[in-house]
């Protein structure tokens, strides 16, 4: 059986649950809380763990298993009811990871959980509808934890930081680009085939066109990450 994604081995309960942590993408994504952290001076390691934690919880499984409910795009074994557990004990996490921010740092920590707990909702349901385009995946999933890691470490909010959460936006942007057509050709097509003048492509040379890509710049933005806050402390 072709696999949903290229990271998916689903069939078997370890299988199914590495697929819905959609682990390249998930640390992609925690790559630019950490790059956002980066921002600062002097990195502080217990809140950028903090923030991960939450960003973890939150959007590695809490909005995955959600989005799992909503229309099963990994065709996973999980019953809803167990998705739907999965996905609420990972707010509530969040939830707790927050608690202890509003003691550490300061009370708007609250008010960024909730964001991140309403673009994760939001996100898997689909609403609002411009929060599934893929300006809206960018804003959510580049844009944000960029903010999010750089507001843990500096309270506020700088030029620089919305500078570098534009440039995360728009890598998002071209994950989505690629990926869309990736999903389409993997989950709803057979058989495809480019004849081209010397070179004829079947299905599995179509999505190297895409996949490779992703891979390589999920890598990229991670080890990018762990370098700039080695920089840092």
């Amino acid at each position: 059986m072709t696999r949903p994604a290229y990271y998916a081995p689903t069939g078997t309960p370890s299988g199914d649950f590495i697929a819905l942590l959609h682990l390249p993408y998930t640390l992609w994504h925690l790559g630019y809380v950490a790059i956002g952290a980066s921002l600062v001076l002097m990195v502080d390691l217990p809140r950028l763990g903090g923030t991960l934690v939450a960003f973890a919880l939150g959007l590695g499984i809490g909005a995955h298993a959600l989005d799992e409910v909503n229309d099963r795009p990994l065709g996973t074994s999980f019953s809803a009811v167990t998705l739907w557990v999965l996905g609420v004990a990972s707010f509530v996490g969040v939830a707790a990871v927050a608690a202890v921010g509003v003691v550490v740092i300061s009370p708007w920590v609250l008010a960024w959980a909730a964001a991140g707990i309403a673009l994760a909702v939001g996100y898997a349901f689909e609403w609002p509808a411009w929060l599934h385009t893929e300006w809206g995946f960018a804003l959510a999933w580049g844009a944000f934890p960029v903010l999010a890691g750089f507001w843990a470490q500096a309270e506020t909010v700088e030029p620089s930081a919305l500078v570098v959460a534009a440039a995360a936006a728009l890598l998002s942007r071209a994950q989505r680009t690629l990926s869309t057509p990736a999903r389409h050709v993997r989950r709803q097509v057979n058989r495809a085939e480019v004849i081209l003048d010397d070179a004829t492509w079947d299905r599995d040379r179509l999505l190297k066109t895409w996949e490779e890509p992703l891979q390589l710049l999920s890598w990229a933005v991670l080890v990018m990450a762990v370098g700039l806050v080695l920089a840092r402390l």
